[in-house]
């Protein structure tokens, strides 16, 4: 009898997993063996996990429910019922962040002699400090308003820190804003003292303090700060825009003012307060947060850069450079007689930068084609391109301006591009381009030879740092013959057939299911067969029954999901052979890396894509064939140590909750991203770690499987 994989209880719910996902960072600010400054960023980035869930995830299902469609997942939960548990879950995440800040973090810190203080408990020449800071930094840039029929309640911009103040004249009552300027750093370090002590105060503690003489002729009775944080997707009728352009950096101004879905406020404001507010904003009470201490924690991570305490940091970490020749004939002769992996943070991104810098001072070099999805503010790799074109080099660069969050830098950047020449373009109408690519056109001695990089991760040399990633520095035909091809499609709209790589929105989702079919052929057949997939969500339903299918067929899956997975390990009779980890570590795992045993012949591929719904069907991406032997060595040996990480390592249970993996009897605490860095530095340590199933029946076994081979130090 056939079993009905699309039941709802074979599902974990995309939005509860992503909130458990968030838990796992916060056990990271909570556990003791983290170094302390590093315990804080933690909670600080579970505050911006946390905002950009409201601003995306709850945004979009209150649209869904206002609009009436069920917009039901494969969980079937109804919109209505998501929210209900959103709310609960999120309070109790709220309630666990603000117990570690006011329980463990705030007197660590003060046990370390670092004090986060109110103003009111500052002495001897500090409040004069403050004082002069009110009146030479602060206050000449403050705008107070009083809310009247003249001066109605002002715009409040997204994620903006305000103070509300409770207002008396006389016999009359007011209520009064002001905003806390972004342009001020918002924790502010005082002068250094003889007793060794370090003191900070937050920015809004200091207006809080002098709200008396911002809103004079008043009497404050009460206040508290507050924040909203408003619907930031992006609307743009493609379709209908003229100029993409224009059109995006018009939607970048609506961003700012969206409907509000969350108001978070100080616990000890006022209850009438509260009650304004909650009005004003037309809230339900469960979209309320009370914040027992700083509102909007994200900013409790600039403790981190104001404390100069080496040993309650990790150890610095420099990546190292891998040695390529500098002259360009003999860097590119080398590109054409093996393949180069880099894999980052280990590896330095310089040398992608390298790779895009070599032409612009290789005469032979005659044009550069490159995607760009997220670059930042001051990108290495736009300059580069400026200089190519610049040079007069044939450069042309696809920038996603729907990149979330990174739409207002990529405009700029395309701005800039245009005006040195570059051509620019947009991609696919309707798609976000988010595959990685680079590549090069070189006249070589015998013919017009192509390069490229491909990669799991953004052309972003900042985020490059502490991201792990992998790319490809290849000349092989077969590959670079296809990624121009990729280009063709993006700037031209061809159709193209792939052979070599898989490309989405075509041929990627039927090459993975394809080849997690296979593995099922494998297993019937009493060939070794498994799947060992490393990505940062699975949410497809497709994919996910094609895993359950394979399970029941006898194949062993281990998947590596650093964050949303819908997919429910452990179902007795469906997914007992189905493990989900997630490593939460120093670094963002990032790379998306998957192989196949295939009969022992393992096939390695490494993608820009994640196993969800927008990477597969609404996004262009690109996954690339591991060919070389040494490198699939490498990503064998790192997906081995990944399954052996009981560090940071947490297995998903069938209920959809997540419990660390701890060391058996003889195994070590193994930390796969602390190892990869061992090994970056030489100093590699002696672990005998089982292959992955199908491994010892090909020749790739022989091969020596040290992770950094070619690479000196920075």
């Amino acid at each position: 009898m056939a079993v009905d994989l699309s039941r709802p209880e074979y599902y974990i719910n995309r939005e509860l997993s992503w909130l458990d996902f968030n838990r796992r960072v916060l056990e990271e600010a909570l556990d003791e063996s983290n170094p302390l400054l590093e315990r804080v960023r933690f909670l600080g980035i579970v505050a911006s996990i946390l905002d950009e869930f409201f601003e995306v995830r709850v945004a979009g299902l209150l649209q869904v429910r206002d609009s009436g469609v069920a917009g039901t997942g494969p969980d079937r939960l109804t919109p209505d019922e998501q929210l209900v548990t959103i709310a609960r879950t999120t309070h109790e995440l709220v309630d666990a962040q603000y117990r570690c800040w006011n329980q463990e973090l705030l007197p660590a810190l003060a046990r370390q002699r670092i004090h986060l203080l109110d103003v009111e408990d500052l002495q001897g020449e500090q409040p004069a400090f403050i004082r002069r800071y009110w009146h030479g930094e602060l206050e000449p840039i403050l705008t107070p308003i009083v809310i009247d029929p003249a001066h109605p309640f002002p715009r409040v911009l997204n994620k903006a820190l305000c103070i509300g103040v409770l207002l008396q004249q006389d016999r009359h009552t007011a209520l009064g804003v002001v905003t806390v300027p972004r342009v001020l750093p918002r924790i502010l370090r005082l002068p250094d003292t003889d007793d060794g002590k370090l003191r900070m105060v937050t920015l809004s503690a200091i207006v809080a303090h002098h709200l008396s003489e911002l809103f004079e002729g008043y009497q404050v009775t009460g206040g508290g700060a507050f924040r909203v944080t408003r619907n930031s997707e992006l609307y743009v009728n493609e379709e209908e825009a003229d100029n993409l352009l224009e059109e995006i950096a018009e939607s970048l101004e609506n961003r700012r003012k969206g409907d509000v879905v969350r108001l978070e406020i100080e616990d000890r404001a006022p209850p009438r307060l509260v009650r304004f507010l909650t009005t004003q904003f037309e809230l339900s009470e469960d979209r309320v947060y009370r914040a027992d201490g700083p509102v909007n924690l994200n900013r409790i991570s600039t403790i981190y850069d104001l404390v100069q305490r080496p040993e309650l940091k990790d150890s610095p970490f420099s990546p190292v450079e891998v040695s390529l020749p500098a002259d360009p004939d003999r860097f590119f002769e080398s590109l054409r007689e093996r393949d180069v992996m880099l894999h980052h943070p280990y590896e330095s991104f310089n040398t992608v930068i390298d790779f895009i810098r070599m032409a612009v001072r290789d005469p032979h070099v005659l044009a550069i084609k490159q995607t760009l999805y997220r670059t930042g503010e001051d990108s290495q790799v736009v300059e580069a391109l400026i200089d190519a074109a610049e040079q007069g080099k044939e450069v042309t660069v696809l920038v996603e301006l729907k990149a979330r969050f990174d739409e207002a830098s990529n405009i700029e950047w395309a701005k800039q591009l245009e005006e040195s020449g570059v051509h620019v373009v947009y991609g696919l109408l309707g798609m976000k381009t988010h595959c990685k690519l680079s590549m090069l056109v070189r006249r070589d001695e015998d013919r017009l030879r192509r390069y490229v990089h491909l990669g799991t991760g953004n052309y972003n040399h900042e985020t490059a740092r502490f991201y792990t990633d992998i790319g490809v520095l290849t000349a092989r035909d077969d590959m670079t013959r296809e990624v121009a091809e990729v280009f063709n499609l993006l700037t031209a709209r061809s159709a193209e057939t792939f052979r070599t790589l898989l490309v989405a929105p075509t041929t990627l989702m039927s090459g993975m299911l394809t080849r997690i079919d296979g593995e099922i052929e494998h297993a019937r057949a009493g060939r070794p067969a498994a799947i060992v997939a490393k990505m940062n969500g699975l949410i497809d339903p497709k994919i996910i029954r094609a895993l359950y299918r394979a399970s029941m067929a006898g194949v062993e899956i281990d998947l590596i999901v650093r964050g949303i997975c819908c997919l429910r390990p452990g179902l007795l009779g469906i997914s007992e052979r189905i493990r989900v980890t997630s490593i939460i570590g120093c670094y963002l795992e990032h790379s998306r890396v998957f192989y196949f045993a295939n009969g022992g012949d393992p096939e390695i591929w490494c993608s820009s894509a994640d196993w969800m719904n927008r990477n597969l069907r609404n996004r262009v991406e690109v996954a690339f064939p591991v060919e070389d032997d040494g490198i699939k060595a490498r990503i064998h040996h790192f997906l081995q140590l990944c399954l052996a990480d009981r560090a940071k390592a947490r297995i998903c249970q069938s209920d959809g909750t997540y419990v660390r993996l701890e060391p058996g009897d003889g195994e070590a605490a193994v930390s796969v991203q602390q190892v990869l860095m061992q090994i970056a530095r030489g100093d590699a340590p002696d672990l005998q770690l089982p292959p992955l199933i199908g491994w010892n029946e090909t020749g790739d076994a022989g091969v020596p499987a040290t992770p950094v081979a070619s690479v000196r130090r920075a």
